[in-house]
């Protein structure tokens, strides 16, 4: 239901590094940042809305944690998220972010794609 996938590092020299991923969203994103011991989400998406199904979201800095649990099943877990990281959430997956250090968050989705597809359990 929830995948934490580690981006890829292309370089690193004493500037920093460089990490990279794939994705053929277009449209409108958003960047997200959150304090240390904030949550997010607490909701799922029924895959209403493409950019929903699955939910895309990239941690770019700092580390969380990711509560899930699919609303269909007793399925439930928690994911540790270290940045850069792109975590993939499936539509059944009630979500919630819980950040352990200052993060920043890249959507890859809009403010649109949440209003007809967002749940409250």
């Amino acid at each position: 239901m929830v995948r934490v996938i580690p981006l890829d590092k292309i370089g690193e020299d004493e500037r920093g590094a460089t990490h990279y991923f794939n994705t053929n969203r277009t449209g409108q994103f958003i960047v997200a940042y959150r304090k240390a011991g904030s949550k997010s989400g607490d909701h799922y998406h029924k895959g209403l809305s493409s950019k929903k199904n699955p939910e895309r979201i990239i941690i770019m800095s700092g580390n969380a944690l990711l509560n899930w649990k699919d609303v269909r099943s007793d399925k439930q877990g928690v994911a540790h998220i270290v940045a850069p990281a792109m975590v993939e959430i499936d539509p059944w997956a009630w979500h919630l972010v819980e950040a352990t250090t200052d993060i920043i968050v890249f959507e890859l989705n809009g403010l649109e794609d949440a209003k007809l597809d967002t749940f409250k359990l």
